[in-house]
């Protein structure tokens, strides 16, 4: 009977040494396909091709943005599971307009404002300046979307044609600061948020402490929002060929307009001279053919996407192979948050080590600091002032450039530099400091019958608990702490100012300014670009004509690199079809919200003593 079996069990054993067989085959060309994925990866490419007769396609998706969130691995592996934020990168956008303008292969450029989030006004102009040096060369700008918002329609404006579907329109809303005031719920169920503050324009505490806005704050706040109105009316009416009185009163007869034309908002676009054009997407298509001829194959005009432009120029273009002299460019972005932080944030220790970087690095012999930043936390901007000190002290200077908002946190070490550059419309100042801790030792007792008691050797033991009431005493040593911070705030600015303390005092307290406003204050020196500011500290450093420029950025290691080679290759495969988050209705909302939410958590820990001021970013 033993000797039936054998045959029947070594045939068993003979299909299981197949199948192993088989299996480690297969797994091996798994690893064999990664490896030549890994070199295909690696390998240099092709470059796109510029067709001899062609459009520049700028399609921004999300906000414009100094710096893209998270670093380059999040960023590569986000976009493959179409989680990355929609932003577009501000950098980008002006390089390949700019370098459009001298390029004889590109006749015009389709601006595709479909996915556009808006950004800071300052940026927008950044952008339009860009897009009329390309209509000053002589060349077509023609811009479509489905709809305006503000932020489209500004860039929108710029171009010699827009057009605008016949379910469009354009909604120019203003500018406004609204927020939600919470301290009548927060009475309701007991919570006492114990606030500590500087400063009668430092707002940002204001929604716990009452139910409206305060008067300092609504004077403050329409001031710059004014400023910021006037700004946007006088460039959007000036590229229109409209006085600035109609357009405003285009914006205010919305209502009346719409009812008018029965509702058809594309209608009222057109005859009040918004748009030039109700037409659909073929229609913009036919028009493009017209300007730049057709690509049969494709069936649509002849084009590149701004992406692949910048690809093909194969330019240098963020200082990578620098060498000689240099002007370092470091961007920092974000609320100025605690250690080591991604872009997008700025971290004190993170941020810290590049400029450490900078002051080390002997072929550098400058400092461009791109500020974008509502503030954060006190602590970790100290850390940064001391920084900029210690390299200002090593002889290399430092510029400041800011960005849309260089606020609090980020203009207390801002102002520890050689010069600052602003827009015309950042928004900066907000001199001021404020600390917050909420606690809930009355709900838990009246809902949940929860009660806190105990004993300490001191009257601090304990004393700063969220189930326990504060003690006047840890209050008054809170709240002298925080004048104490505010002193020095305004000496640290007086003292980078070459001011005196007696006349930083009048324009801090908490105020936030415009940057024409804080020019003739005395807290910024000029009114300029990032490139105003290079040029600055070039001519600071004594460096001529004769230097590079190189952006600052954490250094990849091997596995980094390979990782996101790895995922690229991987996009090129697999494209989730993700949903600009853009698209969505009240997004920028939404997404704001949702960033204060986490700059909130920070501000609930105990201990920190903050810079801040409510001011969208981007």
């Amino acid at each position: 009977m033993a000797s039936e079996s054998r045959p029947v069990f070594r045939l068993i054993l003979g299909i299981w040494k197949v199948l192993t067989a088989l299996m480690l085959v297969a797994i091996n060309l798994v690893f064999l396909a990664i490896v030549i994925a890994i070199v295909i990866a690696l390998l240099p490419e092709g470059r796109p091709d510029v067709p001899d007769r062609a459009a520049l396609v700028v399609a921004p998706r999300g906000r414009l943005v100094e710096q893209l969130t998270g670093d380059p691995v999040d960023r590569a592996f986000n976009r493959l599971t179409g989680s990355q934020p929609s932003e577009t990168l501000l950098k980008d956008v002006v390089d390949g307009i700019e370098a459009a303008i001298d390029d004889d292969r590109i006749e015009a450029m389709l601006l595709d404002l479909k996915w556009f989030g808006g950004g800071g006004l300052s940026k927008l102009q950044e952008v339009r300046e860009a897009i009329l040096g390309f209509k000053q060369a002589g060349k077509t700008v023609i811009a479509a979307a489905d709809f305006y918002g503000q932020g489209r329609y500004y860039l929108a404006a710029t171009a010699d044609e827009i057009y605008v579907r016949r379910d469009g329109g354009v909604i120019i809303e203003g500018f406004g600061a609204y927020r939600r005031y919470y301290k009548e719920g927060l009475d309701r169920f007991g919570v006492d948020v114990n606030v500590f503050r500087v400063g009668e324009y430092k707002s940002y505490t204001e929604p716990y402490e009452r139910d409206d806005m305060s008067p300092e704050a609504r004077e403050a706040n329409l001031d710059w929002l004014g400023d910021l109105w006037q700004a946007y009316l006088d460039d959007v009416a000036s590229v229109r060929g409209m006085e600035i009185d109609e357009l405003e009163q285009v914006v205010e007869s919305l209502d009346q307009r719409a009812i008018a034309a029965e509702g058809d908002l594309a209608r009222v676009a057109l005859d009040a001279g918004l748009v030039n054009t109700i037409g659909s997407r073929d229609h913009v298509r036919d028009r493009m053919i017209e300007l730049v001829g057709e690509d049969e194959d494709e069936h649509t005009f002849h084009q590149i996407g701004l992406a692949d432009y910048l690809e093909a120029l194969d330019e240098d273009r963020f200082g990578a192979s620098a060498r000689g002299d240099q002007v370092a460019v470091l961007v920092a972005r974000g609320e100025v948050l605690p250690g080591n932080q991604p872009p997008g944030r700025i971290g004190g220790e993170s941020l810290s080590g590049m400029i450490r970087q900078v002051r080390h690095d002997d072929d550098i012999k400058a400092l461009v600091l791109r500020v974008d930043s509502p503030g954060g936390l006190a602590m970790a901007g100290e850390t940064l002032r001391r920084e900029l000190e210690l390299l200002r002290g090593d002889g290399k200077p430092v510029v400041v450039s800011m960005s849309s908002v260089a606020a609090s946190a980020a203009y207390h070490f801002a102002s520890q530099s050689d010069e600052i550059w602003a827009s015309p419309n950042t928004l900066t100042g907000s001199i001021g400091i404020f600390g917050m801790f909420p606690t809930f030792q009355r709900p838990l007792a009246t809902y949940l019958g929860v009660h806190t008691d105990g004993v300490g050797t001191t009257p601090w033991a304990g004393a700063i608990r969220p189930d326990r009431e504060i003690s006047d005493r840890v209050r008054s040593i809170i709240q002298a702490n925080v004048e104490f911070g505010y002193r020095q705030f305004v000496e640290d600015v007086a003292r980078g100012r070459d001011m005196d303390p007696e006349e930083v005092e009048p324009v801090a307290r908490g105020r936030v300014w415009t940057g024409q406003d804080a020019l003739e204050h005395g807290l910024v020196d000029a009114l300029g670009t990032l490139e105003d500011a290079v040029a600055s500290a070039a001519k600071m450093a004594e460096l001529g004509e004769d230097f590079e420029i190189t952006y600052i950025e954490e250094e990849l290691g091997f596995t980094d690199r390979l990782v996101i080679e790895l995922l690229t290759v991987a996009n090129r495969f697999f494209t989730p079809d993700a949903v600009s988050a853009a698209s969505f209705p009240h997004s920028e909302w939404l997404q704001l919200l949702a960033r204060q939410a986490d700059v909130l958590a920070e501000l609930l820990k105990p201990g920190g003593l903050y810079e801040y001021a409510f001011l969208e970013v981007d």
